[in-house]
């Protein structure tokens, strides 16, 4: 008996392998980004505002590789996402002795962007040592965590995105009734 395969809410039948099959005999020198508009063009996939389902195709064309139902052409280019290999930034010293001044003896105080100037790297430097949103170090694996390999406790703390203190403040004054609900055991509202 004969499995039914769908993807998307799309039956895939017999003829449609077959056809996947010749499209990429037919064009042995398209990328898989190439064959995938091919498709959706051959088979009028398109979304409601008429554009090409390229990438659910993409995605259904590597869902039957790797059932080893098609071959599809190797990997030409890998695209990079910079904001999941963003590498830690290096460490900067500076003086870090306590000041013995007033605020009038220091100055105006400047605030300005330093987003891509040659203070950003001393930003994200400082960030990363002493802020309390610093982000977490990284996880060793780009695999999802298992079963047998969970995330430690602090991936969940660190996610939040607001203070303990701050989380148990807007419960109580929402009615939740019971004070320091939170796990930070100084939250008072």
């Amino acid at each position: 008996m004969q499995r039914t395969l769908s993807y998307r809410h799309r039956v895939i039948t017999g003829d449609d392998l077959v056809f996947i099959r010749k499209l990429v005999a037919e064009h042995p020198g398209l990328s898989r980004w190439g064959l995938s508009k091919k498709l959706c063009q051959a088979w009028n996939w398109v979304q409601a505002n008429g554009a090409l389902r390229d990438m659910v195709c993409r995605g259904l064309m590597l869902m039957l590789h790797r059932e080893g139902l098609i071959e599809l052409p190797p990997v030409r280019q890998v695209i990079r996402n910079p904001l999941v290999e963003r590498s830690e930034p290096a460490l900067v010293s500076v003086d870090q002795a306590p000041l013995q001044a007033s605020f009038a003896e220091l100055g105006a105080l400047e605030i300005r962007q330093v987003r891509r100037t040659p203070e950003e790297a001393l930003f994200n430097s400082l960030l990363q040592q002493h802020h309390y949103l610093a982000p977490p170090p990284r996880w060793p694996s780009r695999r999802k965590p298992g079963p047998a390999r969970r995330p430690p406790a602090w991936t969940a703390r660190a996610s939040r995105s607001s203070s303990a203190a701050a989380s148990a403040s807007r419960s109580f004054a929402a009615g939740s009734g019971r004070r320091g609900s939170c796990a930070c055991p100084t939250a008072t509202p």
